[in-house]
Parts: C-alpha cells; structure tokens; sequence
C-alpha cells in the first residue's frame, strides 16, 4: 500500500506516498490517516500488542507505549503524521537505513480504523472485518477452519489466479501428513505436516520444497544460575551441531556457529567460527576443568509443541552428559513458556531453547536482542558495549561500515571472547509440502508467503 519512501538526508524524516487506488473492501479509500491511527494504535499500553516494539525506532513510540498515566499527551508526540491523504510523514529517533524494510512487517499495517472502534475486539471476526488485500477472510471456524476468498475489486486482482483458500487447522503434523497423502490438502504452511521422522523419507518427493530462510535455533542461559563463561563454552562445545541437523531436525539445516544467520547481508564479515561444527569433548572438558564451580545439573525447558521440541532436547541432554552434566528436561506450551521466558528469565530454568526467525532484512534485528533493555533478552545479558556497538549501527547509513559493528558485536556474543548468553545451534530452514503443479507455494527468507503468486498448474 505504502511505494517506497523518501529519506531525508539526516535520515530522521521517512515520507511514504500512498497509491491512489487504495481501497479497503468496504469501499472506502486507505488514506494515510488509517496508518497514523494504527500505528499509534499498536502503541496503546492498553493494547499490550506484543509487536509494539517493532516501531520504537520512531519519535515517542517507546515513551507513549511504556506510559501508565496520562498517556493522550504521548500518543501525541509519537513521531507519525499523515500530512494529507496519500503523504505519511515518520519521524525517526536516528537515521535507521532498515526503516523502509522494517516497515513491511505484519505490525505496521494499517487497519479500517471505523471497524476497529465499532467491534472493538471482535472487528477480525469474518462478519465484521474489513481489510484491503487480495484476498477476504469469509470463513472462519477457530481451531478448525480458515477461507479467504478472491476480493474481486483489489487493484490487480486480474493477476491473482487462486480464487479461493480453504484451510484446515490441524495442529498434530501427523494427522496433517495423513491428510496430504490422501489428497485431503493441497499443500501446507511451513512445516505443518512434515513429522520430524518422516522427512527424511519425504525429502526426495516431488511435493517437498525446502526454501532458505534468516533464522537461528539456540539454547539460551540464566546468567544468574550458569554465571560461569568457562562452564558456558563447555556446554557450547559439547554441542554436535552436525548430528542435530543430520539426525534430528533433518530438513536441510546447517550448524550455525554464529548468531547472525546465514544469508544475512554482510554475513561472510559478522559471522565468527570460534564454536565448532561438531563435538569437541576435549575442549568442553577442558573449560569446565577451568569452571570455578559449574553446575552439574541443569534444568532445561523447550516448547512442546515444537514438532522437533523433545527429540533435540534429549539428544542435547544425552551430548551434555558425555562431559559429567546432568540435565533435566521439561516441556511447555508455548505460551506457558513464554511466561517463564519473562525477560527476567524464571530463577527454575537455567537453560531454554528456542528460534528467532527475522522480521526484516538487517542484522540489527537479531543482534538487537541482546542489548540490557531488550524485551527479548531472557538470559539477563548486559554490556554497555555491546549496546553501544548497537547504537552506533543505527546511526550509520553505510552498509560497509554496519557491518563492520555487526561483527564486533557478533564476536561479544559467540567469538573467542564472546560471553555465550547462547548457543547458536542450527541455521534454519523453511520446508514445506505441496502437490505437483501448485507453483509458488514456498515462503521468502522471512517466512512469509506471498498468495498472489500461487498457481496451479491445471488451472
């Protein structure tokens, strides 16, 4: 909706310039007011939306989202503007040469803002919803059911061949494999019908596609209960990475032995290869000889309904016993986990594991993760470098030159002095299942996929 924005040359003033043709499905036109109203919309304290720090970067957007009391006075200085109807004037807080990228995600959408105040938190039922995309949500039977169908009037509907999605919620990936096989589904999201011990069979079928993606699987600490570095790079070097993604996950992942994820541009400068790709006992018994009393027991929590979850768990458990560590393990719901995630991380879990995949194209969004504030940083990591490593790259345009910062920050992290809050285990991939002759069906690096792109060969 938003063409590509004009920077100014500090790099503080973005102005989008909205398409003419714009409409929401209810016929109205989407002018730059709806994105003021929804951006300070996601900023609501009272909203609590978990993805209100994706607009931080932007002139009191933190400032109104943290407030308590009086907050109209706040929402009024959030740096947004919509100076007519198709101009959107953002004000940032530093030059960020990612904005315009980062403002392709989910939460910078704009929303119909006479629906939203109408049905309040029912406005995304399919009775009541009003969207402007290619396709509306018609059907919608919760934990069941989803169809979206073909909205005749969006601007390109003509190139848009699918018309209509008719999705089964299936949350067991056996059940979901079953009915792919059976000609039930077409083609699934993600991972969604791919059982961790059927891939490998799968892999070598014509319906398998696996695509790239910027993500990291790691094992995250509780700095308070594993304080200890050499402790921690013992745990990191007991690590077979190799026989994680060949036995285990098996679905075309590499051993990540950096943070930053491969595919990353500037990578071949941020990545650091101080942790090894396979176990290296003899060094992890090393550094915990050198451990001024390390923890032999551990506590571990992983997300339950990881389809892969409890089966990288005990192959951890089962590495980390090799050098004398005990660790039990417990699985989560997702949201039960999240909980004990905090940041601060529970005082029961000494190490949990988890994924980040990237929410736009610059290393920013993962190393930012780590500085003392974040909302991400469970483990309770704090360098007033690192943050001022993070800092300084938001306020450097040139690519060349972030990158460099990137890499001095990465090495904090996981290079031969880096503290290892986590261990980076695995670079991910994006696989996933769809008949033959479904073309486009596949995700971006980001995980997204594009339906508008989606054909069927028969048709």
């Amino acid at each position: 909706m938003l063409t590509a924005g004009e920077i100014s040359d500090d790099g503080i003033t973005v102005t989008f310039h909205l398409r003419g043709d714009g409409r929401w499905t209810s016929g109205d036109p989407v002018p730059a007011a709806d994105f003021e109203y929804a951006w300070k919309r996601i900023l609501d304290p009272e909203l609590a939306a978990g993805y209100a720090y994706q607009l931080y970067g932007i002139v009191g957007a933190s400032e109104y989202n943290s407030c308590e009391k009086s907050c109209e006075a706040l929402r009024d200085k959030v740096g947004v503007r919509a100076v007519d109807d198709l101009t959107f004037e953002v004000k940032l807080t530093g030059p960020q040469p990612w904005f315009i990228a980062q403002s392709a995600h989910s939460s910078f959408l704009p929303v119909h803002r006479a629906t939203v105040e109408k049905f309040d938190r029912k406005w995304t039922e399919p009775k009541n919803i009003v969207t402007n995309g290619p396709y509306r949500l018609t059907a919608w039977k919760h934990d069941e059911s989803i169809t979206l169908t073909k909205w005749a009037d969006w601007r390109d509907a003509d190139a848009v061949k699918l018309d209509q999605i008719a999705g089964r919620i299936i949350k067991d990936s056996t059940t979901a494999l079953a009915a792919f096989e059976a000609g039930e589904i077409d083609a699934c999201l993600d991972n969604s019908c791919l059982p961790p011990d059927e891939i490998e069979r799968l892999q070598d079928g014509e319906s398998y596609v696996q695509s790239p993606g910027l993500a990291t699987q790691y094992f995250g600490f509780n700095l308070k209960t594993v304080p200890d570095l050499n402790q921690r790079r013992a745990l990191a070097f007991a690590l077979d990475r190799t026989s994680l993604v060949e036995n285990v996950t098996k679905a075309g992942e590499e051993p990540a032995t950096s943070f930053t994820p491969k595919g990353m541009p500037g990578f071949d400068v941020i990545a650091q290869d101080f942790l090894p790709t396979t176990a290296d006992l003899e060094a992890a018994r090393r550094y915990l000889n050198q451990a001024s009393a390390p923890k032999r027991k551990l506590r571990f929590i992983y997300v339950s309904e990881d389809p892969v979850g409890e089966e990288i768990a005990v192959a951890v458990q089962a590495m980390w016993k090799k050098i004398g560590i005990e660790t039990s393990l417990r699985g989560m719901e997702f949201q039960s986990f999240l909980e004990l995630l905090g940041p601060p991380l529970h005082s029961s879990v000494d190490v949990y594991a988890i994924g980040w995949v990237g929410d736009y194209v610059d290393d920013i969004n993962f190393l930012e993760l780590f500085t003392c504030k974040s909302g991400n940083n469970s483990g309770g990591y704090c360098d007033k470098e690192y943050d001022r490593l993070i800092t300084q790259a938001r306020s450097t345009p040139d690519d060349a030159a972030r990158h460099e910062l990137y890499a001095q920050a990465e090495a904090k992290i996981s290079g031969p002095d880096g503290a290892l809050p986590v261990i980076p285990s695995h670079w991910a991939t994006f696989p996933t299942m769809r008949k033959p002759g479904i073309e486009g069906w596949q995700p971006n690096l980001l995980d997204q996929y594009d339906f508008t792109k989606v054909t069927i060969a028969d048709e």
